[in-house]
């Protein structure tokens, strides 16, 4: 499975056309979340984002223009991390799309429990709900993508309230993770179980259609 130690944000700055440049920005992005993780979102500087990753503040801003643009870029990063676990699962787990659902849960829970800086910044939820895309919802550019996955290898047919209830169901997850990881690092399993129980009478109802 790709780790994206290649991942490369459309928010930076410069375009690199070095794999050096790119791995200055794969460390400043590192440097970020284990700076989010220590000091949360508003503690986070570009000079402590400087040091931390053995750069200069110089360097931080030829690809970063503030704190702003980094975030976006390191919450875009977290989006791919949980797109790239989804599709692999999905390559693990072709017992149906339900199950699909679940091991994306699983993917998610991960996460949260041992990713640098997603706990506190996730896709950028808790800094704007349109964070990665101006003119759509985190959750909606997540829906959509489950929708595409499901279509193409799972053999669902398209449809507006196929796309409203994988929205609405997102948005019960992020609310019960948010809850389940609120006071506990690992997760409250109350929570994240329920979830789950939610997601399979939820979308039940789409159960005659291919899984």
């Amino acid at each position: 499975m790709n780790d994206l130690t290649d991942f490369v944000p459309a928010t930076v700055r410069t375009e690199p056309v070095q794999q050096r440049s790119t791995e200055r920005i794969t460390s400043l992005l590192d440097a970020a979340a284990d700076l989010i993780d220590q000091n949360g979102i508003d503690g986070l500087t570009t000079s402590d984002v400087a040091t931390r990753s053995g750069s200069s503040v110089g360097v931080v801003y030829r690809y970063f223009p503030n704190i702003q643009s980094l975030l976006r870029a390191l919450a875009s990063r977290n989006m791919e991390k949980f797109t790239t676990r989804l599709f692999g699962a999905m390559s693990e787990q072709p017992e149906g799309w339900m199950a699909a659902m679940n091991a994306a849960i699983d993917g998610y829970v991960e996460l949260l429990r041992n990713e640098p800086g997603f706990r506190a910044l996730g896709f950028g939820d808790v800094i704007d709900k349109r964070f990665i895309q101006p003119d759509q919802s985190n959750n909606s550019v997540l829906a959509k993508q489950f929708g595409e996955l499901f279509t193409r290898k799972y053999g669902l047919v398209p449809s507006a309230d196929l796309s409203l209830d994988l929205e609405i169901i997102i948005e019960i997850a992020d609310a019960l993770l948010h809850r389940a990881f609120l006071y506990e690092r690992q997760g409250d399993e109350r929570f994240i179980e329920k979830l789950r129980t939610i997601v399979f009478e939820y979308m039940s109802k789409h159960e005659e259609l291919p899984a």
